[in-house]
Parts: C-alpha cells; sequence; structure tokens
C-alpha cells in the first residue's frame, strides 16, 4: 500500500484573490483537494464537515501556509446547520462568491439488497443538503451581484456503475438540478456548473498498487485522477474565464464516460475486483 502526498498548485486566477468560497465535505478527499487550490489562489475559504477532528487539522494547515480560513462543523442534512453556516460565513466574510457542493455519502447497493435506510441518507446529504445550500448561497450572490456554484457530481451519473443503487440515482438528481438551477439563476449573474470525476486518488486513502494497475488499464488515459485534477476544474469554473460557462456537467474523467468498454460486470469482476483482459480465462 502506498499513499498519495499532498502538493499544492500555485494560483493562476488572480481575479480569485480576496473572494469567499464555501466548500462543503473539506476536511478530506476531493474537497480538501479542491480547498487547497482556492487557498492558492488567494480566495478566503469556509471548510465544511461533519469530521471535526479532521477538519481542525486541514484547516491548520490551510492557516500555517497563511491561507485564510474558517472551519465550520456540522451535519449539512438538518437546515438548521446549513443556515449556521452560511450566517456564519457573511458574518466573518460578509459575502459567498462560490459554493462547492462535495459533500456526499459514497455507499453503493445493489437494487435488490435491503438499503432503505441507505437511500434516506443519501437523500438527505446527497441531494436535500446541496439544494438548501445553494439556495441559501444564490441569496447572497445575488444581493452581491453574482457567483458560481459548482456541484460534484460523478460519472454514475451518466454511466451506471455495477451496485450503483443508489448513489447514482442521486448524483443524476444533481445533473438535473445542476440545468435548472442554471436557468433559474441566470438572470443574477450566477452560473451553476457540476463536474463529475472519475477515479480518483485521494491522499487519506491507501492505493493498492496492483488495484490501480488494473483499473487503470480501463481508463483511456491510462491513469487515475486526482483531486489536483478536480480542484483545477473547480478553479476555472470560480474565475473569469468561465463567465460563459453555466448548466454544464464536466466528466473530469480520463475518458471513462466516452468509452462503451468495459462492457459489463460479470466481465470484468473477479471476488469484488476488476479484471484484465489476459485474466479472463485464467483458472483460479
Amino acid at each position: 500500500m502506498t499513499r498519495i502526498e499532498d502538493h499544492t498548485t500555485a494560483g493562476r486566477y488572480p481575479e480569485l484573490t480576496g473572494k469567499v468560497a464555501v466548500v462543503t465535505g473539506a476536511a478530506k478527499g476531493i474537497g480538501r483537494g479542491i480547498a487547497t487550490r482556492l487557498i492558492a489562489e488567494g480566495m478566503s475559504v469556509v471548510a465544511a464537515d461533519i469530521d471535526e477532528a479532521s477538519l481542525a487539522a486541514t484547516v491548520d494547515t490551510f492557516r500555517s501556509a497563511g491561507g485564510d480560513a474558517l472551519a465550520f462543523s456540522g451535519d449539512l442534512t438538518d437546515a438548521a446547520v446549513i443556515d449556521r453556516l452560511f450566517d456564519e460565513t457573511v458574518e466573518r466574510f460578509e459575502t459567498v462568491d462560490l459554493l462547492v457542493n462535495n459533500a456526499a455519502d459514497l455507499r453503493r447497493r445493489r437494487l435488490l439488497d435491503e438499503h432503505t435506510e441507505l437511500l434516506d441518507d443519501q437523500l438527505a446529504i446527497n441531494v436535500r443538503s446541496p439544494y438548501l445550500c445553494s439556495q441559501r448561497s444564490a441569496a447572497i450572490m445575488r444581493d452581491g451581484g453574482g457567483g458560481s456554484i459548482v456541484h460534484i457530481s460523478s460519472v454514475g451519473a451518466l454511466r451506471a456503475h455495477h451496485r450503483g443503487f443508489p448513489y447514482d440515482v442521486t448524483k443524476g438528481a444533481i445533473n438535473a438540478m445542476t440545468v435548472a438551477m442554471a436557468v433559474d439563476l441566470g438572470e443574477y449573474g450566477i452560473r451553476v456548473n457540476a463536474i463529475g470525476p472519475g477515479v480518483t486518488l485521494k491522499r487519506d486513502r491507501p492505493v493498492d498498487e496492483v488495484e490501480r494497475r488494473i483499473t487503470e488499464e480501463r481508463i483511456p488515459l491510462r491513469r487515475s485522477g486526482t483531486v489536483e485534477d478536480i480542484a483545477a476544474m473547480v478553479a476555472f469554473l470560480a474565475s473569469s474565464e468561465s463567465s460563459y460557462v453555466t448548466g454544464q456537467v464536466i466528466y473530469v474523467d480520463g475518458g471513462i464516460t466516452a468509452q462503451l468498454s468495459p462492457s459489463g460486470p460479470g466481465a470484468l469482476e473477479k471476488d469484488g475486483r476488476l479484471i484484465l483482459p489476459g485474466e479472463r480465462n485464467q483458472t483460479s
């Protein structure tokens, strides 16, 4: 097992300096990578997460590097907590220029597996929470003359995962939310877009090199994505260079959604892992 190391990309959008971003699910993984990039761009970042200990460590890292960051710990399935998040943001920074809806429950099941409780949990954090966060931030952005909302979707919203319930369903809702909000909020100068990550390596998770090789054989660009790949797209969508981009779902996936193969779960999985074409005829 190996771990992915932290590294920071220098900012490239000077117009973002001094702007204010709210990033949900910012303590680890893709959310932390996004917040790290926005700090590098000179933005003030409100990092929100339910994992208080990891959040504190992440924000301490930002501050030690000279970044302006505020930690907000709370359960964003609670509307009152969402209200408090934006109240505290406005109290500290006066406005919101960018919202990144990243927090999500990533668990997946087969349709016929019992997962009623999981369905309720995912509808709450994967759909209702970004909906309400967008509603609150959009009101602030409207009064401030505009802004950008970025939802983190998934390749599973377009091409279903094997064992993808109810996660893929909730990410399909995110894509629908993206276009509906873009149309509704455009007159206020608020742009709404989504990013669909593909296979993405995360620093907080060990990497099995064999599994990584097997997976990357099936990605057209023959590599996994990184949190920096996703963060770079967020920075672009927050910048003035994307000022005429709204209502789009952009897949940062190395080409996964462009291909028809892999052709199906039976040919691709063995003992819960992907198998290479050369392994299919081997007996165990």
